[in-house]
């Protein structure tokens, strides 16, 4: 794989929007990136991330040296554009209010299965305030049924760059902090047991999140 051009390796529409990704983030919100060496080199695992704004999901793809697959809620599949893009770049659509969606269930354990990337939001949704929030049972689920490695991730500020109460403020920096991968064995217990399983786990992983510290100021 290209160090310089990863997207050379991605799928041509992905790659496109990845590299835009990039370039967005480069020129109106960059901020400081650190813990990539954490990222495991090859497939497969999943990215556990806060989640504070519709930002999140772009910059942290755009990091990913790799095409990764991410989650959507169906109601933005409508005629037009907006579903044609969400399914060139991969996205998986989830029905939030049906319960266990078993089709979005069984589309990221074959992702998995590939070898691929999958990127998680344990929260379930935007934070309304931009603190962490709890989270949902789903990624604990979907790591357990996996078992593959999670590598927590924090971001700080993207609230404050376009959270759900505010509007989009170029300028604004958003840093990401990615923590060690976690093994299987770190957030599934057998001790759990069957009903509280998933949850466990999901608390665990984003227990590992909320441990992750702001990168230092940098000062010039």
């Amino acid at each position: 794989m290209s160090r310089a051009f990863p997207q050379v390796e991605m799928e041509p529409i992905y790659g496109f929007f990845h590299y835009l990704s990039h370039i967005v983030y480069s020129m109106w919100f960059r901020g400081e990136v650190i813990g990539l060496e954490n990222l495991p080199q090859n497939g497969p695992y999943l990215v556990a991330s806060n989640h504070a704004s519709h930002l999140d999901p772009p910059i942290v793809g755009s990091h990913l040296a790799q095409q990764v697959c991410f989650f959507a809620r169906k109601t933005l599949w409508k005629p037009g554009i907006a579903a044609w893009w969400l399914d060139a770049v991969g996205t998986i659509p989830v029905d939030r209010d049906g319960g266990a969606d078993v089709t979005a269930i069984k589309r990221v354990l074959g992702a998995l299965k590939k070898q691929k990337v999958v990127i998680l939001f344990p929260e379930g949704t935007r934070s309304p305030d931009g603190q962490l929030q709890t989270p949902k049972p789903g990624v604990g689920m979907l790591a357990c049924r996996a078992q593959v490695p999670v590598i927590p991730v924090r971001i700080f500020g993207s609230f404050e760059a376009f959270g759900r109460t505010g509007g989009l403020n170029p300028g604004s920096p958003v840093s990401l902090v990615f923590g060690r991968p976690l093994a299987p064995a770190d957030y599934d217990h057998a001790s759990d047991g069957k009903e509280l399983r998933y949850q466990r786990a999901a608390e665990r992983i984003m227990a590992k999140i909320a441990e992750l510290q702001p990168p230092p100021i940098t000062v010039i």
